[in-house]
């Protein structure tokens, strides 16, 4: 079934409570569909306009609905990781599921190589008010 942006909004906020999300993260996003991003410690922040653009065109293209992202630099480029919720509600439990276990289905975004963008697990860590990215 393919939810409705109302669902999909309401799945969001439990996954951000289920992540620990610092409240102004969680409300900001309840009140005006704010997202934030957290750096490699953990550290909230706001997304700069660019950033938002990228984000903003991913959902727009796959349909699904991103709450969090997390900012990082690796061997292979500078990344955002996206948290998202899926446009179908029948892999949210599964969702629900990783990051209980400390991980998280995702889209990753290269910005330096963007043809090494994809989904996939990545490895998580709640950490002052903020998430970061450990694998």
């Amino acid at each position: 079934m393919q939810a409705t942006k109302e669902m999909m909004i309401q799945e969001a906020l439990e996954r951000m409570k289920l992540l620990k999300l610092h409240k102004n993260a969680i409300d900001e996003f309840r009140e005006e569909g704010k997202l934030n991003l957290s750096e490699q410690t953990g550290a909230l922040y706001w997304l700069s306009d660019e950033q938002l653009e990228l984000v903003r065109r991913w959902e727009s293209e796959t349909g699904n609905l991103a709450y969090h992202v997390i900012h990082c630099y690796t061997e292979f480029g500078e990344l955002l990781n996206l948290l998202y919720v899926a446009k179908y509600a029948e892999e949210w439990d599964l969702d629900r599921s990783d990051l209980d276990a400390g991980s998280a289905f995702c889209y990753v975004m290269n910005l330096d190589d963007g043809f090494c963008s994809e989904f996939g697990i990545i490895g998580i860590q709640p950490m002052i008010g903020g998430v970061r990215r450990i694998w």
